[in-house]
Order: structure tokens, then C-alpha cells, then sequence
């Protein structure tokens, strides 16, 4: 039992943005959500509100004062996050979802997982030309997701101010995909 203990310890980078009191609130799940996959999982930090006060309060000081017009939610974690954020700062919460959950006319893109295929909407009216927003979600890996989620907001005509998240699994490189600036809490080897 140990050994098996063991094995799902963390191992965590000294790279940028290390906020290394979140890996107290980790735990790794094998095989989630398809068998290969070893998932960073939050629950904790969001049981403790001490914990998750912490974590919005970080990003709400690295963007408190750059000019958001909006902070954009990833579906569905990063509605979390980005709600809070959001709320935080005063400005706009604006969804990305998976396909045929939003009621208006929408902006469409495919996108490639590091398990498979989806797609994101987000809904046309939500974003402006010239609107600076911030993309949001809980875990960064092979940057498919995010950069769909920044083509979306481009191509209404939005500028993405950086890409953020809570956890970065640094050695998928997701980072590099996205071709955008990114910030992490806590990068994860």
C-alpha cells in the first residue's frame, strides 16, 4: 500500500508562478478520465474556503489592474474559477461551452484533446472587437482546449489578454500550443 502511496506522490517544477501550497489540497487520480491519464484533482481546495479564497484572490491580483473587459470560463471547470474571478473583479463572465448548451447564435470551433475530440461555442454577442479578456481554466496539459478557447475570442474580435489556469502539467508543453501568454499557479512535472 505504501509503495502504490508512493507512486501517486507529486513532483513539483521550480519554474514560474509557483504557488506551491496548492499541492496540500492535490490529489492524483489514475486512469481519469480515460485510462492513461493521471489527473491533477482539486476537490479539496474547493471544500476549503480559506484555500479557494487564496487561489482567486492570486488571480485577482496579477489582474486587477490590466483593463479586462471580460474573464471567459472554460467548460465546465473553469466556470469555477472564472465566475469567482470574475466576480472578483468586477467585470464580465463570459462561457465557452461544448456544443448546443447555449441559447443564442454561436461562434463554432473543433478542437483536438489529448484523449480525443470536442468542440467549443461561445455565443457571438458575448465579446466586443477590442474587448481584452482573460481565458480561464482549472488545469492546462496538451493546450488544445485553450487555444480553441483563444481562436473563439479572436475571432469575434477580441484580444486574449493571457491564458490561466491552477495547475499546468508543464512537461505536455501545453503552453507552447497555445502560442499565447500563459499563467499557472502551480506547474506539475
Amino acid at each position: 500500500m505504501m509503495k502504490w502511496l508512493a507512486a501517486l506522490a507529486l513532483t513539483f517544477t521550480s519554474l514560474t508562478a509557483q504557488e506551491t501550497w496548492i499541492k496540500d489540497y492535490l490529489t492524483q487520480v489514475p486512469d481519469f478520465p480515460q485510462k492513461g491519464i493521471l489527473f491533477q484533482w482539486y476537490a479539496n481546495l474547493m471544500k476549503n474556503p480559506d484555500g479557494f479564497q487564496k487561489a482567486i484572490k492570486t488571480f485577482a491580483d496579477r489582474y486587477r489592474d490590466q483593463n479586462l473587459d471580460a474573464i471567459a470560463g472554460l467548460d465546465s471547470r473553469g466556470f469555477i474559477f472564472g465566475a469567482a474571478l470574475a466576480y472578483e473583479l468586477k467585470v464580465p463572465f463570459v462561457t465557452i461551452r461544448k456544443t448546443g448548451k447555449l441559447p443564442r447564435p454561436c461562434e463554432r470551433i473543433d478542437y483536438q484533446l489529448e484523449y480525443g475530440k470536442n468542440s467549443f461555442e461561445i455565443e457571438i454577442e458575448s465579446v466586443t472587437k477590442g474587448d481584452r479578456v482573460v481565458i480561464i481554466d482549472d488545469v492546462l496539459a496538451t493546450g488544445g482546449t485553450a487555444s480553441a478557447a483563444a481562436e473563439l475570442v479572436e475571432r469575434l474580435g477580441g484580444k486574449v489578454v493571457e491564458f490561466a489556469c491552477l495547475i499546468e502539467i508543464e512537461p505536455l508543453k501545453g503552453r507552447e500550443k497555445i502560442g499565447r501568454p500563459v499563467y499557472s499557479m502551480l506547474l506539475v512535472d
